[in-house]
């Protein structure tokens, strides 16, 4: 039996994460009286955006974190890792309740997350083609 502990820990950090996002964008839905869409709502849509764009980067950092891990990736860089992403995030989230001009928080956000992803394609790539013994000459099944 394989448990991949980081990635295992990251998620149940990201799924919290994502709920927190939901229930930010479901209290602004209740105060503005918007039953669908944004209404017109700034802070309505920023919030949703926010939800979204989490949505839309989440599933790649926790595959290629998964993954990693399988191949047997150096685990406190992948903790630090896993940790920084869920702060990026969280920062990007508060930053983009700034309606009126960009927040740092938005592009600290924004930026750590680039960053990690783009980390751990590479540490992916690497682990397949670069490493002695490398992956990609290997297949293994069960």
């Amino acid at each position: 039996m394989v448990i991949l502990p980081i990635t295992l820990t990251i998620a149940a950090a990201a799924a919290l994460i994502n709920i927190w996002l939901g229930s930010r964008v479901g209290r602004v839905r209740m105060a503005a009286k918007v039953l669908t869409g944004d209404g017109g709502h700034a802070l309505l849509t920023a919030r949703m955006r926010a939800q979204a764009n989490y949505v839309e980067n989440a599933p790649f950092f926790l595959i290629l974190l998964g993954l990693i891990e399988l191949a047997r990736g150096q685990a406190l860089w992948l903790w630090l890792v896993g940790i920084g992403f869920i702060v990026a995030r969280i920062l990007h989230a508060f930053g983009m309740d700034s309606l009126e001009k960009p927040a740092k928080t938005r592009m600290i956000g924004i930026i750590g997350t680039w960053l990690l992803m783009l980390g751990l394609a590479v540490y992916g790539l690497v682990i397949v083609y670069a490493l002695p013994g490398a992956a990609a000459t290997q297949t293994v099944i069960g």
